[in-house]
C-alpha cells in the first residue's frame, strides 16, 4: 500500500490532462510558428489554452505567457518589475522572508545588481499583514512581491488587501501563486494582482510547464532570448502538449474546486486533530486560513529526515518542507521565518493532501506517525534529557 501525502511537491496527473495531451503529441504536432496547415493547427490550439486559462484566473488571452514552470515564471516577473524600475530611478524591492527560493534566490541576485531588498517578518500564524506592506513601501519601490499561498506551512495570504494597497501607491504587484492555482478562486483584476506565477504539476498537469500573467501594459523582460515566441516575451518554441494538459486540468480544477477543497479540509482538519494529540507537537501555520490539503507538524525531540524514512517504510509518501530544498541539512527557512527555533524545525513533518486520499489512508497515517514519533524518541537522547528535566520543552 502507498498512501501519497507529498501534494505540494507534485500531483498526480488527471486522466483528463493526458487524453488532452495526446492528440499533440501524435498528430497534431507542428510548430505553432509555421505557416503551413499543420502548424496553424497547432497555433490554433495554443489560442484556445491561452483562452481558456486567461478566463480560469479572469485574465485576459494576450495577458498569458507560457512557461516551463513556476520558478521561471518568478524569475522573469522579479527581473521585469527590476528593469522597469531602474528606469524609473526606483531600486526597491519588498518581499516576504519565507518566499519560494524561485524568488528568494531571484533577489539576491538583484540585490548583488544594486537594487535594495526588504524581507517583511512572518507572524508567527504565517500571515503577513498588509499593514506591514504599506508601512515598507517608499517613493523608490518598485515592486511587491507576495506568495498567494505558502508552499510549506499553506498559510493563505491576504493578496486583494496587499494588492490594492499596492494600486493605490503605484507599485508593481506579483504574487507568486504556484500553490493556490487550482486550488483556491483567483481573480487577477478583483484582487489587483499585476503579475502571477502558476505551475501545472501543483494541479494535476504535467510538469515543466507553467505560466506568467502580466497585467496588459506592463512591459516584460524576456529571460530566455532567441525567437519570437509568446509576442517577444519568452523564446522557445511552444510546448503545445504540456499547454494543452495544463488548461484541461485547470479546467477541472476550477469546476470542481468547491466540491474537491470541502472534501480535503474534512480529511485534513482530521488529520490535524489526530496528530495535535502527540505529546509535545505543534501545528505550524494558521489553523483555519491555510490550503485545504495543508498539514505541517513539528515533533520536539526527533529529526525529520528519520521521520520521512520510517514513513516511507511504512508505505506513507510524506515531506519536511519544499522538494526544491530536500537535500539541504539546513532547517526550512520557512519554520525560521515563523519563529520556529532550529532544534524544532528539523523535526518537521508535511503532509500534503490531494481528493483522491480516503478517511482510511487519514486513520492509519495518525496511528503510523504517532507510532514512529514513539519510537524514534525512545531511542534519542535528546528526547531522553528532555524528559529528565536537563533540558527544558520548547514545546509544551
Amino acid at each position: 500500500m502507498t498512501i501519497y501525502l507529498d501534494n505540494a511537491a507534485t500531483t498526480k496527473m488527471r486522466k483528463t490532462a493526458i487524453a488532452a495531451m495526446l492528440p499533440y503529441l501524435d498528430t497534431i504536432y507542428g510548430n505553432p510558428s509555421s505557416l503551413h496547415s499543420a502548424g496553424q493547427d497547432a497555433a490554433e490550439a495554443l489560442l484556445q489554452a491561452r483562452q481558456r486559462i486567461a478566463g480560469r484566473i479572469g485574465a485576459s488571452p494576450e495577458e498569458i505567457i507560457f512557461t516551463s514552470g513556476g520558478s521561471e515564471a518568478d524569475n522573469q516577473a522579479l527581473i521585469s518589475a527590476a528593469r522597469i524600475g531602474h528606469k524609473q530611478g526606483k531600486r526597491h524591492i519588498i518581499s516576504t522572508a519565507f518566499e519560494h527560493h524561485a524568488v528568494l534566490h531571484t533577489l539576491e541576485k538583484l540585490a548583488k545588481e544594486g537594487f535594495e531588498i526588504t524581507l517583511l517578518d512572518v507572524h508567527e500564524n504565517g500571515i503577513v499583514l498588509p499593514q506591514q506592506a504599506a508601512d515598507a513601501i517608499r517613493e523608490d519601490t518598485c515592486l511587491v512581491s507576495v506568495m498567494y499561498a505558502n508552499n510549506e506551512i499553506g498559510t493563505i495570504q491576504p493578496i486583494e488587501e496587499i494588492g490594492a494597497i499596492c494600486r493605490e501607491r503605484k507599485v508593481l504587484f506579483h504574487t507568486d501563486a504556484v500553490q493556490a492555482a487550482g486550488h483556491l478562486p483567483i481573480d487577477v483584476k478583483e484582487q489587483n494582482i499585476d503579475m502571477l506565477s502558476l505551475s501545472a504539476h501543483k494541479f494535476h498537469g504535467p510538469k515543466g510547464i507553467g505560466v506568467l500573467y502580466v497585467k496588459k501594459g506592463i512591459p516584460i523582460t524576456a529571460v530566455i532570448e532567441g525567437g519570437a515566441q509568446e509576442r517577444g516575451r519568452r523564446a522557445g518554441t511552444e510546448n503545445i502538449s504540456a499547454i494543452m494538459g495544463m488548461a484541461a486540468a485547470l479546467d477541472e480544477a476550477c469546476t470542481h474546486m468547491d466540491d474537491c477543497a470541502g472534501r480535503v479540509r474534512i480529511l485534513r482538519d482530521k488529520l490535524i486533530a489526530g496528530l495535535t494529540q502527540i505529546p509535545h507537537a505543534i501545528l505550524n501555520g494558521d489553523a483555519g486560513r491555510r490550503l485545504p490539503g495543508n498539514v505541517n507538524f513539528c515533533f520536539e525531540g526527533i529529526e525529520g529526515e528519520s521521520l520521512l524514512l520510517l514513513l516511507d517504510d511504512r508505505g506513507i509518501c510524506a515531506s519536511s518542507g519544499s522538494a526544491c530544498t530536500s537535500g539541504s541539512l539546513e532547517p526550512s527557512h520557512v519554520l525560521l521565518a515563523i519563529g520556529r527555533a532550529h532544534d524544532i524545525a528539523h523535526g518537521s513533518l508535511r503532509l500534503t493532501l490531494s481528493e483522491e486520499n480516503t478517511e482510511e489512508e487519514i486513520g492509519y497515517t495518525i496511528q503510523a506517525v504517532k507510532e514512529v514519533v514513539a519510537y524514534l524518541r525512545s531511542i534519542s537522547p535528546i528526547w531522553r534529557d528532555l524528559v529528565d528535566g536537563k533540558k527544558d520543552f520548547m514545546i509544551k
